[in-house]
């Protein structure tokens, strides 16, 4: 038995994590994919010609947090396809949890440069940095300070069954 209580040989759970990372990427791809096109069809606009020098270099960064995000959510396919049949997959997991990690970052950063830039756009530059550093706090409360809590709080059950 592991630590999670399971009754699972290594590669059982490496499989087992695999199939998870690959339902969390499902979701973020989604998301990410549908981000970064909005994007693109932004200096297709006719008001895209009117933002001043700040948002074009804004826009810019976002969307270039947006591509490689989008490219690191599909990194861990193209680590497995290069690594099936080599008997590597908790390998594959280790990598997958990194990748999976850097994607949420993208994601943070990318709805908050995205509320600083259509405010800015819409109600002024003061306002969009305020939107996007209160924003930023509830993104660093919600994917860093929330996941921490909910750890601390699972593990004395865990060393709890170690105990046993």
């Amino acid at each position: 038995m592991d630590e999670d209580g399971r009754r699972e040989t290594e590669d059982q759970r490496s499989d087992r994590k695999w199939g998870d990372l690959l339902q969390e990427m499902r979701v973020m791809q989604t998301g990410t994919q549908l981000i970064a096109g909005f994007l693109l069809t932004l200096p297709f606009q006719g008001r895209f010609e009117e933002l001043d020098g700040y948002q074009r270099g804004l826009y810019l960064a976002v969307v270039l947090v947006a591509l490689v995000t989008t490219a690191l959510v599909i990194s861990p396919i193209a680590v497995h396809r290069r690594l099936s049949g080599h008997h590597a997959k908790h390998r594959l997991v280790a990598l997958a949890d990194v990748a999976v990690r850097g994607v949420l970052a993208g994601i943070g950063l990318l709805i908050v440069g995205i509320t600083v830039l259509v405010v800015d756009v819409v109600v002024g530059r003061a306002t969009g940095l305020l939107a996007g550093g209160t924003l930023l706090a509830i993104v660093v409360v919600l994917l860093v300070l929330l996941p921490e809590w909910a750890l601390r709080h699972v593990r004395p059950r865990v060393s709890a069954r170690r105990d046993r």
